[in-house]
């Protein structure tokens, strides 16, 4: 298929420019608008660490959900995604029981992918009743459907039904092409990003004639493929700055955009981790893009860890911080503290150094005070070891927004049908 220049630019001129990303609880709306960023978790992992046992094991349906309860409690996570899949239900439900789990464990805005078009006509029963009714959720969709051509330059039965119902259904996409340079792409960065963005944009083209103005989110998680042993490489330079630059091709066309940062090659969350996340959402924030994910993912996107998921909290609000850059007024200048002061004073006594003490960065995990007063506090237990318990804390007292009455037994019910269905079919 060749599509003519004119009818992309269209299509990407008719996407929405801005859009929000509604939620359950409408205080946990994200608004998407140029230069706002914000995180989310990696999503589809396989494995879980275990935050009581520190063990690796196979994810669940309730692993789905408890990872989302700590999602739910972080600030620093703006949106939710399927951080792992449920991999202990049926196969042909398993997208649904995912967005099962998840609902019922945050109020934050949900992306996830669909297993199958009947699939997602289920999700949208299920996301309809856990906030009152279908008529609610047509005026504000509580989640969006990841879509993910397949590189090089293909898109795929699968995708094009999907993409179809969501037209129908009123579901905005976030397009998330991922090609690995060297293997599914050109070995060439650049090359990769031509390829990447033709994907994208034909995805949005096929959007658009269906239905014009369905949000579409420009998406990412291209990296390269490590040719020395074959594995897609999360951790290395190279995804930030595709990703990076990706944002800024999304800018041009004005579109919102999701891309990856903040993931991790590493096995567990030691030092190598901390690198690594830092430097990929780091390039990615700095970029612009609206929703940079990546928390609490290891090895090669095959594993969720807990400690991992904190302790990247602490980084991105971090991130947040050195975003915002030296602010420069009349306040921050200090002019008439600096005369006040005068040669040799001190500032610390000063009212201005009190007055400004609350505007700090400050860190939860991440400790500055002496060595001796930190013993005290910490009994010595490492940043992993406080970030398991802070994971516990959040899963055994944490409580998300309680859905409305009787939705419980309305999406279970729901469950139920499908599973029936899919077991006759």
């Amino acid at each position: 298929v060749k599509l003519p220049p004119h009818l992309v630019e269209d299509s990407a001129f008719f996407s929405p420019h801005t859009m929000a990303y509604q939620a359950r609880n409408p205080d946990d709306d994200f608004i998407v608008e140029p230069n706002r960023v914000g995180f989310a978790t990696f999503g589809g992992c396989i494995n879980v660490v275990d935050a009581y046992t520190c063990e690796i094991r196979r994810a669940t349906k309730k692993d789905c959900g408890e990872i989302i309860r700590v999602c739910d409690a972080l600030d620093e996570i703006s949106v939710a995604t399927r951080s792992v899949n449920s991999t202990d239900v049926m196969e042909k439900a398993q997208s649904l029981h995912n967005l099962d789990a998840m609902i019922r464990n945050t109020g934050k805005h949900i992306v996830l992918g669909a297993d199958s078009v009947a699939s997602l006509e289920s999700m949208v029963e299920l996301a309809s009743a856990s906030v009152g009714g279908r008529d609610v959720f047509e005026k504000r969709p509580i989640f969006s459907v990841s879509v993910c051509p397949i590189s090089p330059l293909t898109l795929g039965n699968h995708a094009c039904e999907v993409i179809m119902a969501c037209a129908r259904l009123g579901i905005g996409m976030v397009i998330l092409p991922m090609a690995l340079s060297g293997g599914t792409s050109s070995a060439s960065l650049a090359g990769t990003l031509v390829t990447h963005n033709a994907e994208v944009l034909g995805t949005i083209v096929l959007a658009q004639l269906l239905k014009r103005g369905m949000p579409c989110t420009y998406g990412s998680t291209s990296t390269i493929l490590d040719l020395r042993f074959g594995t897609s490489a999360i951790g290395s330079p190279e995804y930030g700055m595709i990703n990076a630059s990706l944002v800024k091709i999304a800018q041009y066309y004005r579109l919102p955009c999701w891309v990856g940062g903040g993931a991790s090659d590493s096995k567990e969350p030691d030092i190598q981790a901390g690198y690594e996340s830092t430097l990929s959402a780091t390039l990615s924030a700095l970029s612009g893009a609206n929703i940079i994910f990546g928390a609490g993912v290891l090895e090669q996107g095959m594993t969720m860890d807990y400690a991992k998921l904190i302790t990247d909290a602490e980084m991105l609000r971090m991130i947040h911080i050195a975003r915002s850059g030296v602010r420069v007024n009349d306040e921050t200048l200090s002019m008439e503290v600096i005369h006040e002061v005068g040669p040799g004073g001190a500032y610390i006594t000063h009212e201005h150094s009190l007055r400004s003490m609350r505007s700090q960065s400050y860190a939860k995990l991440f400790d500055r005070r002496s060595r001796e007063d930190w013993m005290e506090m910490t009994q010595g237990k490492s940043i992993r070891e406080r970030a398991y318990e802070q994971a516990i804390d959040i899963l055994e007292n944490h409580e998300p927004d309680p859905l409305p009455d009787g939705a419980t037994e309305e999406m279970q019910e729901i469950l139920r049908a499908f599973e029936d269905k899919a077991k006759k079919g």
